[in-house]
């Protein structure tokens, strides 16, 4: 009989027909033989109705029942109540329907479990990304001597920029980092600095020290693929000195106000988790400033973002925007127009990397920069919408660089 169960239907129905209507020609054959007379036609229409009933039960049993059953576990499905696999060894179009049905609910199964897992992640992802922003300073802080802003803008939901201001007695420690990578990875070890930065803080005085033990420690925990540039600061209230230290990250500029240029420093070093000890590679370093002077921190999302062309940003452009503004804007206004400009550079093309911009301003101790105050203290950068109404508002004539 297997060869019944890999056949079709209408085939298998074909071969009850021809079976039974054999069958029934043999009895009636039989009888015609036996009595030597002719069939009588109640018996005749008895065996008829015989085989009919014989033949239909067949029909339900093989046919109708089981598709009965595939149906129903169908409606169940569309209806969204509990449904139930169905199982078979059949070959034939009923088998062909219970396996297709069968496959699209471990479809559906996969795709529920997917959107259900979907969104456990975005929940955790929400979760982690709130207590990144609150890591991240909400606004830029006063700090006597020193007049400070500063902006950042992630690509996705968790960044790998990091800054911080941390200030400790007499000194007050203003960095900028950059970790390998977006996303979860990116920010834990981003936030496994700051956590250490703010540590050693407590215990070293100067930012060689507190760079150097931050390193030795997060060697230890994070993989040798992962690793974060760094810019430290340090600025003393009492001897009014500022003095930096480098791990690998973008240059320093220094925007001088007695010539209206910008003086680019590289800031040297290795980048933090690349090596077990950084202390022979690593320097802190004094820089001179006068009044009016201004500090430029930037992450590499600034002068690596393209436009709808291709082109970067670059440091050039960023230099260029800088010395353009500074002359008219404290630190406020000089985040605020880089912003307007690299957001009119890159029209709309993607973000594809975090962007933070921080400018620092020597302002004296009872000094004031140019801008009276800042429009908002908050680190976060405004949108391209936001710019652009701001622009208009302003009046702003100012073109991107070429």
């Amino acid at each position: 009989m297997d060869f019944l169960t890999k056949s079709s239907i209408l085939r298998r129905i074909f071969y009850y027909f021809a079976i039974l209507a054999l069958l029934t020609g043999g009895i009636v054959f039989g009888l015609y033989f036996s009595q030597q007379q002719a069939v009588p036609l109640e018996v005749f229409a008895g065996v008829l109705v015989l085989f009919l009933f014989y033949y239909l039960l067949i029909s339900y049993f093989d046919v109708v029942r089981p598709l009965k059953a595939i149906l129903t576990q169908m409606k169940a499905l569309l209806t969204g109540k509990k449904y139930q696999r169905i199982y078979t060894k059949r070959m034939d179009e009923i088998g062909v329907i219970a396996h297709f049905f069968n496959e699209v609910t471990k479809s559906f199964e996969k795709v529920s479990m997917d959107i259900r897992e979907g969104k456990r992640m975005l929940s955790e992802l929400e979760i982690a990304s709130q207590l990144q922003s609150d890591i991240l300073p909400p606004e830029s802080p006063d700090v006597t001597g020193l007049e400070i802003v500063a902006k950042t803008r992630p690509a996705v939901e968790l960044g790998g920029d990091s800054f911080d201001f941390i200030t400790r007695g007499d000194n007050t420690f203003i960095y900028v980092g950059d970790v390998t990578g977006h996303g979860v990875p990116a920010a834990l070890v981003m936030t496994m600095v700051n956590t250490l930065i703010h540590t050693f803080v407590d215990v070293y005085d100067n930012a060689y020290d507190v760079l150097v033990n931050t390193n030795k420690q997060l060697k230890n925990r994070i993989k040798s693929t992962m690793f974060m540039t760094l810019l430290m600061l340090r600025w003393n209230r009492m001897s009014q000195q500022m003095t930096f230290v480098g791990a690998g990250h973008e240059h320093l500029i220094i925007y001088r106000a007695s010539n209206s240029k910008c003086e680019i420093v590289q800031s040297g070093g290795i980048a933090l988790g690349m090596v077990p000890d950084n202390s022979q590679l690593i320097k802190e370093k004094e820089v001179p400033l006068n009044e009016g002077d201004v500090i430029i921190l930037y992450s590499d999302g600034l002068t690596e973002g393209r436009n709808m062309s291709g082109e970067m940003y670059t440091l050039d452009r960023l230099i260029e925007a800088i010395e353009r503004f500074a002359p008219q804007y404290g630190p406020d206004g000089i985040v605020h127009h880089v912003a307007l400009d690299y957001s009119r550079f890159s029209e709309n093309h993607i973000q594809e990397d975090d962007v933070t911009l921080i400018a620092v301003q020597y302002v004296g101790v009872n000094g004031k920069s140019k801008d009276d105050e800042p429009e908002t203290k908050s680190t976060l950068w405004a949108s391209d919408s936001e710019l652009a109404k701001d622009a208009k508002l302003e009046g702003d004539d100012t073109k991107t660089s070429e």
